[in-house]
């Protein structure tokens, strides 16, 4: 397997990672912590998917900073609390880290909204 320039590798990653935020990747996964949710809602209602919801949508539109430019990492702050937004890389089965992130055909996106505190 022939490995991609370092700033093609990047760039990559960042597109794939992209797609996975905009809900565009079938594969990819998406986690907000159950501490994250309560922050904002009563888990008990259908608050939750309204906040999951307004959370996505923050993520989908948000700037990413210089630090960050495989684009997996974001700081928003919602309803004036920071909420953080990362993505990991794992194999198919979601067993083991992936073997190249940049490969969507070996990789599944896990994209998880917390909050600081819950890292």
């Amino acid at each position: 397997m022939a490995t991609l320039p370092r700033p093609d590798r990047i760039e990559t990653i960042a597109r794939l990672n992209d797609r996975a935020r905009q809900g565009l990747d079938p594969r990819a996964r998406i986690v907000v912590t159950r501490n994250c949710l309560a922050a904002f809602c009563d888990l008990d209602t259908v608050g939750v998917v309204l906040v999951q919801a307004e959370l996505l949508a923050a993520f989908r539109r948000c700037a990413f900073a210089a630090d960050s430019p495989e684009r997996d990492f974001a700081a928003i702050t919602f309803r004036d609390r920071k909420v953080w937004m990362k993505i990991d890389y794992f194999d198919e089965t979601l067993e083991f880290g992936s073997d190249d992130s940049a490969d969507a055909s070996v990789t599944t996106r896990v994209i998880t909204i917390l909050l600081p505190e819950d890292y």
